[in-house]
């Protein structure tokens, strides 16, 4: 009897199937064949990282890097953070964007000179290694099939090429690779990348070696110095992956938030905002009113992230900003009726005194899990792809505040603590986070550059709300950063009665012209075991359950 009961435990904390949820189909059928082959959630992260490496080179790749969250299944789930964000050259300094005393923003968004050392590379060899069962080259079969034989043009790489056209002209070999005699590729017509599936082989045969050290290495630091670029070969060679402890959060009905923390200023949000919303009747409010209360929690949320860096460089406040007594007081500053102007709140973590990106959900049948989010920055990252590598170059290093009292490309405002050094990793928004309960494990991520760790809160929200998952990734969007103060929103958001209703409240609003963000999700109830996964209607990936009877269940 006692047997059967341990049994009737383990299954219950087991989904008995799997999910994927990832921004391009191709990038969900390769995690799907990989957990087919009997590989796990870590493995199938591995496949579908590299598969959209190849599939959106406007969104990431071997070039880049990101943060994995990671679940790793259990009597009692043990939760990992890998941070594989991209570190700046030995070279780097303070001022390398200043010339004649000025910052030159060109120089930290197109070209070598814009990238930091990619993380990507080493990221999958850990997972595969550490906490993976298949070997590495099986792992790495779908994306080099991908790369070499090619993958149809869509309508969002065609956006995002339109969007980095002249910065791809400028590049000879992005040009050759990414173009078509210089314009934009037709739809349904192949990109191929046979360089980078030569480079992928070398990272499957050899492990980090393969990208970080000999033949590979050099192309990249030869290629990178010839065109302007300060990249050594000891820079790829020092590179690692670090290991930091996941953001956790106790939230209301015994649920805990699981998220990134810093060089992650994402988490921190997020965290920031639902425990003050906590102490706010969001949920019972009507659309405006919720409205509000969101905007005004991130709105003091962004403000903090000022005082946040890169850990192994800066002692970052988490603890304090994380502070009951501190959160209280900031929920108690919401004026329930009025916007607070960003220029009124005292001075960030006052509380002594008082962009383009991916993501991806997996979930394998033993109840291990990755919430990936991966980038290389703006579309097409640098814009520079090196010669004979195949790889597209980020520029990250405008993550960095190459001018403390400026702003970066996504409009956030700089911060000593976030200011240039060597080594140093820039501080980033990317979040991905698991909610999890005694009964229930949820799984949030998108890109979207600063916004999104507001995409990921409205996520939250509806989930918390007990909205169906098709609900979380496709709900309409706003965003509020603290500077610029105003509320950025897509189009069709709020009616026009709900526009003067904020306005009259003093909240400034900025439509934008187009939808963003590509969240992916997942769910699942432990009591029922049902197993659900959803994806952003606004872009073209796909998500996708295997039954039970599938591989990808414990050993």
């Amino acid at each position: 009897m006692a047997l059967l009961l341990a049994l009737g435990l383990q299954a219950a904390e087991q989904p008995g199937r799997a999910a994927i949820a990832s921004a391009h189909p191709a990038a969900t059928v390769a995690g799907l064949e990989t957990l087919a082959m009997g590989g796990n959630a870590f493995d199938a992260a591995v496949a579908i990282s590299a598969a959209l490496a190849v599939v959106e080179p406007y969104s990431s790749g071997l070039g880049g890097g990101g943060f994995f969250l990671l679940r790793e299944a259990g009597e009692k789930p043990t939760y990992r953070f890998i941070d594989a964000r991209e570190r700046a050259p030995l070279a780097a300094h303070a001022d390398l964007y200043r010339r004649d005393g000025q910052v030159q923003a060109d120089l930290s968004l197109n070209g070598p000179l814009a990238a930091a050392i990619p993380g990507l590379p080493a990221a999958l060899v850990e997972l595969a290694q550490r906490f993976g069962r298949l070997p590495l080259k099986d792992s790495l079969t779908p994306a080099i099939r991908l790369a070499r034989d090619g993958v149809a043009i869509d309508r969002v790489y065609r956006e995002r090429a339109r969007w980095r056209l002249a910065a791809l002209r400028d590049d000879p070999e992005s040009a050759r690779l990414f173009l078509d005699q210089g314009d934009i590729p037709e739809e349904y017509s192949l990109l191929r990348q046979p360089e980078l599936a030569v480079t992928l082989q070398h990272l499957a045969r050899e492990g980090h070696a393969g990208f970080y050290a000999g033949e590979v290495a050099e192309q990249l630091v030869s290629g990178v110095r010839k065109a302007g670029g300060i990249w050594s070969l000891r820079d790829l060679s020092e590179y690692r992956t670090v290991e930091r402890q996941p953001l956790r959060i106790g939230l209301d009905e015994g649920r805990e938030l699981i998220s990134a923390p810093p060089p992650s200023a994402g988490g921190l949000a997020i965290a920031q905002s639902l425990l003050m919303l906590q102490r706010l009747p969001w949920r019972q409010a009507e659309p405006v009113q919720r409205t509000h209360f969101v905007v005004e929690s991130l709105r003091r949320a962004y403000r903090d992230r000022g005082l946040l860096g890169d850990p192994d460089f800066v002692a970052n406040p988490t603890a304090q900003l994380l502070e009951p007594d501190y959160l209280k007081r900031l929920a108690l500053t919401i004026d329930p009726q009025k916007a607070t102007p960003s220029v009124n709140l005292p001075p960030a973590g006052s509380w002594k005194e008082g962009n383009h990106t991916t993501h991806f959900s997996v979930l394998d049948a033993a109840g291990n899990a990755v919430a990936a989010t991966l980038s290389i920055n703006l579309p097409f990252g640098a814009a520079f792809t090196v010669p004979g590598t195949g790889v597209l170059l980020n520029d990250e290093m405008d993550d960095f505040a190459a001018d403390v009292q400026g702003a970066n490309a996504y409009g956030l405002t700089g911060s000593h603590a976030n200011a240039i050094a060597a080594g140093k990793r820039p501080l980033s928004s990317m979040s991905p986070t698991f909610i999890e309960s005694p009964g229930e494990f949820a799984s949030f991520g998108t890109p979207g550059g600063s916004r999104i760790p507001s995409m990921v809160l409205l996520a939250i929200l509806e989930y918390l709300d007990g909205q169906p998952i098709a609900r979380w990734p496709s709900v309409p969007r706003y965003h509020h950063q603290y500077l610029p103060d105003q509320i950025q929103h897509e189009p069709d958001t709020f009616t026009p009665a709900q526009i003067a209703d904020l306005q009259a409240r003093g909240h400034q609003l900025k439509a934008l012209d187009r939808h963003y963000g590509n969240q992916q999700v997942l769910f699942w109830d432990k009591q029922s075991r049902r197993v659900e996964a959803a994806s952003d209607p606004r872009g073209i990936g796909t998500s996708a359950t295997l039954p039970e009877s599938a591989h990808g269940s414990a050993d």
